[in-house]
């Protein structure tokens, strides 16, 4: 069982200032618009910067959220389709949500939306499900904690077996998070997925910014017939998680000596570790001493509801299907039990990601060709089964590309210099194209065994360090444009099948 922690808030240092707090950095990104737009005094980029791959669609359903009024669909038969180029700052926590409202755009046909994934940098974030929500009128948000790693991140959306018809999304924001926010997991191994975050008693609008600093979304959670809501005020400081003060006006509970069980989150969850946070103040006066359990199991013993506020949160708790929260009173309590919110997220392993080498290098090969394969965005390796189409990568830590295969693929452009740089190529496949150029230099290449270059249109001479390389069991160049002389190095080498037929090559070979 994970650690439970218990904090406090200070009542001493909560601001007076009305004036409400700036707007969180990041970025807003409103999928599909023409350009960029001020709402609510918040500026929208269009996405049109960061992509390169769907079409901008205009939703027909009538919206009241602006940024739901337009939407990027990508087509069915690509796999894989990435936001790129998202500027963040290594090293800091961020926010990431995204929004989808289907709006009946693929036609008579698709009345569902599609079921699809979302990946973030390589991680496989969440199957995006949206159908429920569309059913009733309403948008579908995700949301996560991943930190920057580097200096951009990405965002993938990918066709899982189960996507019927164009995948989309209308919004993504990416948006940083105080260093203090959910600083007890480790984000350089994990990322955490919102599940619930709820201001119980409370049935007004979703609180989030300016209420909340970082925008995050609080849903209403209203009261039972066993339960009511207070609206006494609260003076809570900001601490820790940083909850916002709103979110202390209300709460479930009663102040009879009676036990407070509820279901929460309403959602059956799939078996996993939690970071599971409950909030708790209270000034009505008199003692309000309970237990806090989950599922039966005692998640907090002798709970002080103080009127400068309580936390009390685990960081992996373990939890599976239905999940029920009860508060008891203790013996020495005067008034029953209360609770004002809650934040529960999945805490999942990253995926991994290529070894930035091997992703530079591919950067490089993508450049040089005309026409590269269409899913060639985000990590190349991760996850594994979306990968770029061509790239095959190894196992373990450190993620590395082993094979570049792109036979019979149409492609035309050059062969890029900094294909060498992926030193840990055993295969290089690009047999029956029409690319052109020099063939690079690959000494460095001291793992290749096979290079199939055969049926394409490249020019020059065959590098003579090709056979210097020890690993190298077969060099298939027939059918280009090669001239000067085959390397000697290469003829007669043991254990290597050489084919150079349909070339230019001066007679004899070089000594």
């Amino acid at each position: 069982m994970s650690l439970i922690f218990l904090l406090l808030f200070s009542p001493f240092s909560l601001s007076l200032s009305q004036t409400p707090p700036p707007p969180p950095r990041g970025f807003l990104i409103n999928c599909g618009a023409p350009s960029a737009t001020q709402i609510d005094g918040r500026s929208w980029l269009s996405d049109s910067g960061f992509i390169s791959t769907g079409t901008p669609k205009n939703v027909t359903s009538p919206v009241l959220i602006p940024t739901l009024k337009t939407l990027r669909s990508f087509p069915l038969n690509i796999k894989k389709h990435c936001y790129n180029n998202i500027h963040v700052f290594r090293g800091s926590k961020y926010l990431v949500r995204s929004t989808y409202f289907y709006g009946g755009v693929n036609g008579p046909d698709h009345p569902s939306p599609p079921v699809f994934d979302q990946i973030v940098d390589g991680t496989l974030w969440t199957v995006v499900n949206t159908t429920a929500d569309y059913v009733n009128g309403n948008s579908t948000f995700y949301e996560g904690v991943f930190l920057a790693k580097g200096k951009f991140m990405t965002f993938c959306i990918g066709s899982n077996n189960r996507t019927e018809s164009d995948p989309f999304i209308s919004s993504l924001e990416f948006l940083i998070l105080g260093d203090s926010l959910y600083n007890t997991t480790d984000f350089n191994n994990f990322s955490m997925t919102l599940v619930a975050r709820n201001s119980f008693g409370y049935s007004g609008l979703p609180i989030r910014y300016p209420d909340d600093r970082f925008d995050r979304i609080w849903e209403p959670l209203g009261q039972s017939n066993s339960t009511k809501a207070s609206t006494a005020n609260v003076s809570v400081s900001d601490f820790w998680n940083l909850p916002p003060s709103k979110v202390f006006e209300t709460h479930l509970g009663s102040d009879q000596l009676e036990e407070l069980q509820m279901r929460w989150p309403a959602v059956s969850l799939p078996s996993s570790k939690y970071y599971v946070a409950l909030y708790f103040a209270d000034n009505t006066g008199g003692s309000r001493i309970f237990n806090v359990s989950v599922n039966g199991v005692t998640y907090y013993r002798n709970l002080n509801a103080i009127p400068s506020g309580v936390v009390v949160f685990a960081n992996q708790w373990p939890l599976s299907g239905h999940t029920t929260v009860t508060l008891t009173p203790a013996a020495s309590s005067s008034l029953g039990p209360l609770i004002n919110a809650g934040e529960i997220f999945d805490v999942r392993s990253l995926g991994g990601t290529t070894s930035i080498r091997d992703v530079i290098a591919l950067v490089k090969v993508k450049e040089s060709l005309r026409n590269p394969p269409l899913d060639w965005s985000g990590d190349p390796c991760m996850p594994r089964q979306y990968s770029w189409t061509g790239i095959t990568c190894s196992e373990g830590p450190r993620i590395r590309v082993v094979t570049l295969n792109l036979t019979n693929m149409n492609l035309s452009g050059s062969l890029s210099p900094f294909v060498a740089n992926m030193t840990a190529l055993a295969n290089i496949w690009l047999g029956n194209n029409s690319l052109s150029g020099q063939i690079p230099e690959l000494s460095s290449l001291t793992l290749l065994e096979t290079l199939h270059l055969e049926d394409n249109q490249f020019t020059g001479e065959i590098p003579s360090s090709l056979g210097n390389i020890s690993t190298l069991h077969e060099v298939f160049l027939q059918n280009n444009n090669l001239t000067g002389q085959i390397p000697a190095n290469l003829i007669g080498k043991p254990g290597l099948s050489l084919s150079t037929s349909g070339n230019n090559f001066l007679s004899p070979p070089a000594p």
